[in-house]
C-alpha cells in the first residue's frame, strides 16, 4: 500500500514522466550527467518532503533533536531553498547512533538515524536515482525494490524446486555486510552504471562517511538507517547477481543452436557452464543447482567473487550446499526442504514451514502480548493482540505446513492465556461472535470454542489457511505506463495537465505542509467543492480551513476543503445583503446548504436560513 501510495505522490508533483525518461535512458546504455539538477528541483523536493513525511522515522529525531513536525511549519521555498543550500556544499551533519534487537537473536542491530534535513538531502537523491538503477537490476533481487516482496523470493526460489528441479542449493553467509561494504568500490559500480555526475557522487561519497556521533567517521559500510542506504546496497551486490546470472542464465553463446533447449543440453555435457539461478534478497541470496558438482563449484566460485571483487568475507560456519532432498534450507523466515510427492507429476516438491528461530519469537511475541491483555483487560488490547498475530498469520501463511506450525504456538499459548486471563475471559462459540469476527476468521468452524475479553473475541491463532505464493510479474514497473497499469489505476478521475497547475499555484506564503495536504485534499475530491459537489474552474479552486487558524485550527489534512470561491466568500461573509445576494446567485439545495452552514459555524457565523 506504501508503495502504491508514493506512487500517487509522483502523480501528483508531475514527476513521473522524469523518472520514466531517467528508467527509458538508463534501459538504453545513456550516461547521465547532470543529476544535481534534477534532484535539486523545486518538484523533487517538495516531493521528497511529501515522502518522507509520513514515514515512522521522520519522527524519530536526529543530533540535532529535529523531527518533521519542526520543519513543517515552513513554507515551501524555505524547504526548497534549504535542501538546495545543503545540496550546493554538502556536509552531511553527524548520524544518531542508536541500537535495535536483532530479529532471531538476542544480539542488537546498530542503526544510524540522521537528521531530518539530511534526511529530505537523501530522499530527494533517492528518487533520482532509483530509476536509473531500477533498469540496471537484475530481475530476481527482490530486496529493497518497489513492488516486490519476501514472498516473490520464496515463490522464485520454490519455482526453480517444482518446476525447474534444482534440488541443490548453496547458501552462502556474508559476514557483517553492511558493515563492511568497501566505499570506494561502491562509487565505482555507481560510475559504471552510468551515473557520471562527479557532483553527485560527491554527495554520495560524504553520505557515506557521515560522522556517527560518539564513533568517529566509518572508513566502510552503509549506514544502516539512511534512507539511500537500500538503494547502496543493492548496488554493491547487484554485480554478484548479474555474475551468477551470466555463468547460465543470461548467458549469451556466439553460436545458438536452432533449438534452445539443444544448447542447454549440450552446455551441460561439454562446457565448464555451471547450471545456477540466483534468488536474492538484500543480503540474504540462494543459488539453486540441478547437481551435487554444480552446487560445489558455484559454491567455491562465489566464495572467490565475494572476496576479490568486492571485498566482502564469508561466514563459514553458516555457509554450505544443501542436498534439499535430505536437508533443508532457511531462507526469509521459512524452512525449504523437498519431499516425494507420489501425486504429483514433478515426482518431488518443495515444502516449506516456519523456521524454528520464527516458532519460538512467535511465542514470545504472543505471549508477551498476552501479558498487555492481562495488565489492561480492554477491547483495545485485544485489538493489539488480533492486529500482532493478524501480521504473523500474513506473512506466514505460504508455508505450506502453516496450519501444523500455528497448532505448535497455540498449543504453548493456551497455557499461557488460561493462566494470565482467567479472571477475565468469557468463551463462547465461533457461531456467537460478530460478523466483523467471522469474516476475517474464515474456515474456522461454528462450535470452535473462541475467547473474549468484555465481549471482544480473540481470534484463533490456528485461524489461517495456506496461500501458495506467486511470483513477481517482470512485467510490473512504477517507471513505465504498462508496468504502472499493474499497480494501480492512473489519475484519470483528473485531468492531468489540471493537477499540474494545482500543483503548481500553491501558496508561498504558507506552509509546506497545508501545499501539501491542499494537493491530497483536491484529488480525494475529485476537484469537485465540497459544498455543491461540482467539478471547480483551476481559477476558482480555495483550500478552507475547517476550523480556522485563528482559532487553534491547523493545516492537517483533515480541517482542510477544497471549494469554489464562491462558497469560500459565502462562509466568511456577514453582510445580510450580500449573503442573500449570493444564496439567489448560486441556488443551493437543502443539503449543499446545510454543509455550506456546517462551515459557517465553524468559523463563528450565523447559519444561513431560507
Amino acid at each position: 500500500m506504501l508503495k502504491k501510495t508514493k506512487l500517487r505522490h509522483s502523480e501528483y508533483y508531475d514527476m513521473q514522466k522524469i523518472y520514466d525518461t531517467l528508467y527509458s535512458r538508463s534501459l538504453n546504455g545513456n550516461n547521465f550527467y547532470k543529476l544535481m539538477e534534477l534532484i535539486g528541483s523545486e518538484e523533487n523536493i517538495r516531493l521528497a518532503y511529501r515522502n518522507i513525511k509520513t514515514n515512522k522515522g521522520s519522527k524519530t529525531p536526529g543530533v540535532d533533536g529535529l523531527t518533521i513536525k519542526d520543519i513543517w511549519h515552513l513554507n515551501d521555498t524555505a524547504i526548497v531553498k534549504e535542501v538546495r543550500k545543503r545540496l550546493n556544499k554538502y556536509r552531511p551533519q553527524p548520524v544518531l547512533r542508536v541500537y535495535i534487537p536483532k530479529e532471531g537473536s538476542d544480539k542488537m542491530r546498530p542503526l544510524g538515524i540522521p537528521t531530518i534535513w539530511d534526511r529530505l538531502v537523501q530522499q530527494s537523491t533517492l528518487q533520482i536515482l532509483d530509476p536509473i538503477c531500477e533498469a540496471k537490476f537484475h530481475k530476481h533481487s527482490y530486496g529493497f525494490r518497489t513492488n516486490r516482496s519476501t514472498h516473490h523470493a520464496l515463490s522464485r526460489m520454490i519455482s526453480l524446486i517444482n518446476i525447474g528441479r534444482h534440488h541443490y542449493c548453496v547458501d552462502i553467509d556474508i559476514k557483517g555486510f553492511f558493515d563492511n561494504v568497501n566505499h570506494g568500490k561502491l562509487l565505482k559500480q555507481i560510475w559504471t552504471m552510468g551515473i557520471r555526475d562527479k557532483s553527485l557522487l560527491c554527495v554520495i561519497s560524504k553520505i557515506l562517511k557521515s560522522e556517527i556521533k560518539g564513533e568517529g567517521i566509518p572508513s566502510k559500510g552503509t549506514p544502516q538507517g539512511g534512507i539511500i542506504s537500500p538503494l547502496l546496497s543493492n548496488i554493491v551486490l547487484n554485480e554478484l547477481d548479474w555474475w551468477v546470472s551470466n555463468q547460465w542464465e543470461t548467458y549469451k553463446p556466439q553460436k545458438v543452436s536452432t533449438k534452445h533447449k539443444g544448447f542447454l543440453s549440450y552446455a551441460r555435457k561439454y562446457t565448464n557452464l555451471k547450471d545456477g539461478y540466483i534468488v536474492r534478497y538484500a543480503d540474504d541470496f540462494k543459488i539453486m543447482c540441478r547437481t551435487y558438482e554444480e552446487a560445489q563449484r558455484f559454491y567455491h566460485a562465489t566464495i572467490d567473487f565475494l572476496n576479490k571483487r568486492l571485498g566482502l568475507e564469508v561466514n563459514a560456519d553458516k555457509s554450505k550446499v544443501v542436498n534439499l532432498k535430505k536437508n533443508s534450507s532457511t531462507f526469509l523466515g521459512f524452512k525449504v526442504r523437498i519431499v516425494k510427492q507420489g501425486k504429483s507429476r514433478y515426482g518431488y516438491v518443495a515444502k516449506t514451514s516456519m523456521t524454528d528461530k520464527a516458532i519460538k519469537r512467535t511465542k514470545r511475541t504472543l505471549k508477551e502480548t498476552v501479558k498487555e491483555i492481562q495488565k489492561n483487560p480492554e477491547p483495545d488490547s485485544v485489538l493489539r493482540f488480533n492486529s500482532t498475530l493478524i501480521g504473523i498469520q500474513n506473512y506466514f501463511k505460504y508455508a505450506t505446513t502453516i496450519y501444523m506450525d500455528l497448532t505448535e504456538v497455540s498449543y504453548s499459548l493456551l497455557k499461557t492465556m488460561k493462566n494470565r486471563l482467567q479472571n477475565h475471559l468469557k468463551i463462547v462459540s465461533f457461531s456467537e461472535t460478530p460478523s466483523a469476527f467471522k469474516k476475517r476468521a474464515k474456515g474456522i468452524r461454528p462450535d470452535t470454542k473462541i475467547i473474549t475479553i468484555q465481549n471482544t473475541p480473540i481470534l484463533p491463532v490456528t485461524g489461517i489457511h495456506h496461500k501458495n505464493p506467486w511470483n513477481f510479474s517482470q512485467e510490473t514497473c512504477n517507471y513505465t505506463e504498462a508496468g504502472r497499469s499493474k499497480i494501480h489505476t492512473n489519475l484519470k478521475a483528473i485531468s492531468r495537465d489540471v493537477l499540474s497547475q494545482v500543483m503548481s499555484t500553491y501558496s508561498k506564503t504558507r506552509s509546506i505542509e497545508y501545499n501539501d495536504n491542499r494537493i491530497s485534499k483536491y484529488v480525494a475530491q475529485y476537484g469537485k467543492c465540497f459544498v455543491t459537489g461540482e467539478v471547480i474552474g483551476i481559477d476558482r479552486v480555495h483550500c478552507h480551513h475547517v476550523t480556522p487558524l485563528y482559532l487553534a485550527g491547523t493545516d492537517n489534512y483533515s480541517n482542510l476543503v477544497i471549494v469554489d470561491w464562491s462558497i469560500h466568500k459565502l462562509i466568511h461573509m456577514t453582510n445580510p445583503q450580500k449573503i442573500i445576494s449570493a444564496i439567489r446567485t448560486l441556488s443551493l439545495n437543502k443539503k449543499q446548504l446545510a454543509k455550506l452552514n456546517h462551515l459557517r459555524s465553524k468559523v463563528g457565523n450565523e447559519p444561513i436560513v431560507m
